[in-house]
């Protein structure tokens, strides 16, 4: 099989996570040794080592112009390293287009933190098209950060001009915006969305611990959802004015889980603060004040301590595969099963098993496998056709 070709914007903590992934299993399968941390180790004969990362766009001095191995470990990175036994010595980070991607509280924090814009030109959308024709990408990562409004929509321009599938992992509404998603379909481009869930993080945690309260016959009356770290995406969002898509995304996120969604004021979700010394170490703290049998009250709180940009690339390894199988089929569209699966905001949302569901019988091919449309499942009886 021909392997997956990859561009990514932005050469965060995440797309680091994910480019070491990708070597880590590579020499965990060529090698033989036990194989953890992956929910599909082959996915319709696709291994994580499939992945080629082609082209890598950002706009931190630090970067830009620097091959993507040394870039993606350059400040303000500073994710756990932990396969590090390669190079990409022909994929030199490009310069992008800077519009709303940087805000300007960063420049009030050291080098080390924030991003220090390089000063080159920003790329046009005629740069990036042709980045992207060159190099051969199948699928764009937009790991752009937080808030990113405008830089996303311009990305999202060029895959529909180069016929590069979208896999966005961050809280702007572009595969879950029918207007947009209406455009990918038309192109005859499938596309995956959006804000990215993690393995085992905040958002799926609490997902389930509320649905779980749902189906054994509690009633929530309020919870909240408090997370704080020390990497740039913490940095970055405290500009509360780019947490608008973010708290939505978190927020739908849970209250979808939910029978009556909780009024405004008994939900509250979203980053707490930015605490430097724990990089990226993501602390989630959630409580739950329900009612049960009886009426008597009945309260959980969580604690949840993790990597945070690991633990993104642990669903990032398998939205990849799956829009590199909807490209094979001549899929358009939003693919909803896997968007449900590993996206916080998808266009239609379910819960965590029937979303999972989805995606083994995507795999599995049957009705799936059919050209001309974008398949959700027969669980949940809903079908977009393509043009």
């Amino acid at each position: 099989m021909k392997n997956i070709r990859v561009a990514i914007t932005g050469v965060g903590n995440c797309a680091s996570s994910l480019i070491q992934g990708i070597h880590y299993y590579r020499e965990v399968f060529r090698t033989g040794q036990e194989i953890v941390g992956l929910a599909h180790p082959t996915l319709g004969g696709y291994t994580p080592g499939d992945i080629e990362i082609v082209a890598a766009v950002d706009v931190d001095a630090r970067k830009v112009g620097r091959p993507l191995h040394e870039a993606m470990f350059a400040p303000p990175n500073n994710t756990k390293v932990f396969y590090d036994r390669f190079t990409y010595d022909d994929v030199i980070v490009q310069m992008g287009n800077v519009l709303d991607g940087v805000p300007p509280h960063m420049a009030e924090f050291p080098d080390h933190q924030a991003f220090r814009v390089a000063e080159k030109p920003s790329a046009t959308k005629d740069d990036i098209i042709k980045l992207l024709r060159d190099s051969g990408a199948e699928i764009l990562m937009n790991y752009l950060p937080v808030g990113s409004q405008k830089g996303t929509e311009f990305y999202a321009e060029c895959c529909l001009a180069a016929g590069v599938s979208l896999v966005n992992c961050i809280p702007v509404f572009i595969v879950s915006n029918p207007a947009w998603a209406k455009r990918f379909t038309e192109a005859g481009i499938c596309c995956v969305g959006d804000d990215v869930k993690a393995q085992v993080g905040a958002t799926i945690t609490h997902r389930v611990l509320a649905r779980m309260m749902f189906e054994r016959g509690a009633k929530i009356d309020a919870t909240y959802q408090l997370n704080w770290a020390g990497n740039t995406d913490f940095l970055n969002m405290l500009e509360r004015s780019r947490l608008k898509c973010k708290k939505i995304s978190k927020t739908e996120a849970v209250q979808s889980q939910l029978d009556v969604p909780l009024p405004d004021d008994q939900v509250h979700i979203g980053p707490a603060e930015f605490v430097p010394w724990q990089k990226d170490n993501k602390v989630c703290a959630l409580r739950i004040e329900a009612r049960g049998f009886g009426g008597v009250p009945l309260n959980i709180e969580a604690r949840l301590s993790v990597e945070d940009s690991p633990n993104s690339a642990g669903e990032t390894i398998d939205a990849i595969r799956i829009c590199k199988i909807g490209r094979d089929r001549k899929l358009a569209g939003p693919l909803l099963g896997i968007s449900a699966y590993t996206m916080k905001h998808p266009p239609k949302q379910f819960t965590d098993y029937e979303a999972r569901q989805m995606v083994e019988e995507f795999i599995e091919g049957g009705a799936a496998a059919t050209a001309g449309g974008t398949y959700v499942s027969d669980a949940a009886k809903t079908h977009i056709p393509a043009k």
